[in-house]
């Protein structure tokens, strides 16, 4: 136990408590002038600070409204809707209950179904002094009238400049005498989960309506290839489509696209276009009035856990090719199989990435791609193409040459596949009149890890371990080879309804 020790007596004590409260007196005048000082420099410091560093209190968002609220518009459209064919009538029995509803409707839509106007709302905001605008282009789709109020009651007509229904932005350019108010795009990128934005817009028609929370998530997909959503719980409603999602600083960071709602209205879940993605588009269509996006020319797959232990890879990361078909990858000597690490200098984490990277990349600029191939890394050159311009292109072209394939072949089971070499009548059955050598699978244990996998009947097998396969013969070599190599999986090359696909099948040691 510890005993504290005894304090010495009151007149020991009593000349060094004096000596020390006249030393604390002078101390504490030194003290106090330095915290003022720091004080005055501290305010000094904060009033020259960007909003968002000082994000830890709550912002003074009605500064913000004044500082950015004149760039916000309401899009008003207008475009004709085409009557019904003929004139036809839907019939609805006397006295039905639905009878004036249905009286009320044909109405609407006037005298013998003929041509009417529909108009719909939504928001955008002005990026340029001398007129361009951006929105959604689900906005402004199909319009033939596009009018643009801004704040303080002006209205303007604006032309429509070009549009990305991948990403749904769209440009639009009005015509004013005077220079306008605009804002300017910040980075995405530099932003965190949990920092404040603020959405203005046009919400149910209500006009220059606002909203404030924080970004929720980074990085969310929809549907698109080409999805880069900012989720936030600032209230998002219809009309505030297109309008501008800003950070503390009065930068755009997001263009406002789709809630996820099961009534219609907010619940917190809002999704915005990132700034980092709509720059670019905005980029070209201001200059070419049309998106020109990079095109690689391969198909591609994610890279999971047993597919990189099957190739000996590090890590499950990467694109894995699928099919080249003719194009800039096949010209720049892309191989199925190669496992794409590296775009232009930027590390490739999956699929999507690489999609999004190349699509920002200009057309016909020549990158280096780091691949992996046969156990090693090898850096290509590739040109890359025009994605608009390739679309609509069927896929890989068919091997030149017809490989000898037995008509009749005996089968064998494999790892609980039932395979047999892919016959002439095979082909024509499953429609791979593409396909040269495989083998098909023609039964399937259910309860094996090929079925586990994925794997179905039908499927025709053209590679294992990324070698080609023509017989069963070819398959039991590179399994025992796989075996002798300690392997824990082989990698199989499938073709499904005419689609490729890199599937990694657990192997047992053969005993």
């Amino acid at each position: 136990m510890t005993i504290p020790q005894r304090p010495p007596q009151f007149e020991d004590r009593q000349p060094r408590v004096v000596a020390q409260s006249q030393s604390r007196s002078m101390d504490m005048r030194l003290v106090l002038g330095a915290f003022l000082a720091a004080l005055t420099a501290l305010a000094v410091a904060l009033s020259a600070m960007p909003a968002r560093a000082q994000s830890g209190a709550l912002p003074n968002f009605a500064d913000l409204v004044d500082q950015v609220g004149d760039s916000v518009v309401n899009i008003t459209t207008s475009s004709v809707v085409a009557g019904r064919a003929g004139g036809a009538q839907p019939q609805v029995p006397d006295g039905s209950p639905l009878e004036d509803f249905f009286n009320d409707f044909l109405d609407r839509q006037g005298p013998d179904g003929a041509p009417r106007r529909s108009q719909a709302l939504g928001s955008g905001f002005v990026i340029s002094e001398d007129g361009y605008l951006v929105t959604n282009n689900h906005v402004i789709e199909g319009a033939d009238e596009i009018m643009i109020e801004f704040r303080n009651g002006t209205e303007l007509p604006a032309e429509l400049i070009g549009t990305d229904p991948t990403t749904d932005i769209a440009l639009l350019k009005v015509e004013s005498d005077v220079p306008l108010p605009f804002v300017e795009f910040g980075v995405s990128a530099d932003h965190r989960v949990g920092e404040w934005v603020m959405v203005m817009g046009n919400p149910l028609g209500q006009g220059f309506s606002v909203s404030v929370g924080v970004i929720s998530a980074f990085g969310r997909s929809l549907q698109g290839s080409y999805d880069d959503f900012i989720q936030t719980d600032a209230a998002i409603n219809q009309g505030n489509s297109g309008g501008p999602l800003f950070n503390l600083e009065g930068e755009v960071i997001g263009v406002n696209t789709a809630i996820l709602s099961p009534t219609g209205g907010s619940i917190g879940i809002g999704f915005a276009m990132s700034s980092d993605v709509v720059t670019n588009v905005v980029a070209q269509l201001r200059e070419f009035g049309e998106t020109r996006r990079g095109w690689l020319g391969v198909r591609i797959q994610d890279v999971d856990a047993s597919m990189a232990e099957a190739m000996g890879l590090e890590e499950a990361r990467g694109a894995m090719v699928t099919d080249v078909p003719t194009g800039p990858a096949l010209d720049g000597g892309v191989e199925v199989g190669d496992v794409i690490l590296s775009f232009d200098g930027q590390e490739i984490e999956d699929t999507r990435e690489l999609v999004r990277i190349v699509g920002e990349s200009n057309v016909g600029e020549t990158v280096r791609v780091l691949v992996f191939r046969d156990g090693a890394t090898e850096t290509l050159r590739v040109t890359l193409g025009r994605r608009e311009t390739a679309e609509g292109v069927g896929g890989a072209t068919a091997p030149n040459g017809n490989e000898p394939t037995p008509d009749v072949a005996p089968t064998s089971e494999i790892l609980g596949m039932t395979l047999a070499p892919l016959t002439d009548e095979m082909r024509q059955e499953l429609g791979a009149q593409n396909v040269t050598g495989g083998l098909v699978i023609q039964q399937l244990d259910p309860v094996s890890d090929a079925a586990e996998m994925g794997l179905r009947v039908g499927d025709i097998i053209t590679e294992v371990t990324q070698q080609p396969v023509t017989t069963v013969e070819d398959f039991q070599t590179l399994l025992q080879s796989a075996r002798d190599a300690g392997q824990q999986s082989i990698l199989l090359l499938i073709r499904r309804d005419g689609n490729p696909r890199f599937m990694a099948l657990a192997i047992d040691d053969g005993n």
